[in-house]
């Protein structure tokens, strides 16, 4: 009886011993999140008699532009797939220390006028603004942006 009892120990032992084992969590190691940088830029432009739109969705490997006019039942597509350069070349045109300095104006599309939004995701924080364009001093980043965007489109989405 006495081996039962310490073979029975001797298991019960080794079975704690391994749960606790493998119970026990390695700290992953996170990578530091101090920098800042931007994983997602949107570009839309909304509104007009007869209900345009355009909007353009890009990530650090492709691009999605849809546009249209509601009115007429228009509706068209484009993806494609963009390399690590393309994406440097028109995210760095974006300056994210100014981002938060960025001013936007009011909707004009209640007056039938077509509102641009841009929408800018960073590691930190996610921007937003429409009609940014009336804030001469900060603009220019976006303008150019779009300078740089317009290189890629293909000529009918242009």
């Amino acid at each position: 009886m006495s081996a039962i009892k310490k073979m029975g120990l001797k298991i019960f032992f080794s079975t704690v011993l391994l749960l606790i084992f493998f119970s026990c969590d390695k700290k992953s190691e996170k990578p530091a999140t101090n920098y800042n940088e931007i994983t997602l830029i949107k570009l839309s432009n909304v509104g007009g008699k007869l209900g345009n739109y355009r909007n353009i969705k890009i990530t650090k490997d492709s691009i999605k532009l849809e546009q249209g006019v509601v009115a007429k039942n228009i509706h068209k597509t484009w993806n494609s797939s963009i390399s690590p350069e393309i994406w440097k070349q028109l995210s760095s045109t974006i300056d994210i220390k100014t981002l938060d300095k960025v001013k936007s104006s009011e909707s004009k599309q209640a007056k039938n006028g077509i509102d641009e939004t841009f929408q800018i995701k960073t590691t930190k924080k996610s921007h937003v603004f429409v009609n940014s364009y009336n804030d001469t001093i900060h603009y220019k980043q976006f303008r150019k942006f779009k300078s740089q965007l317009e290189k890629i489109l293909p000529k009918e989405y242009k």
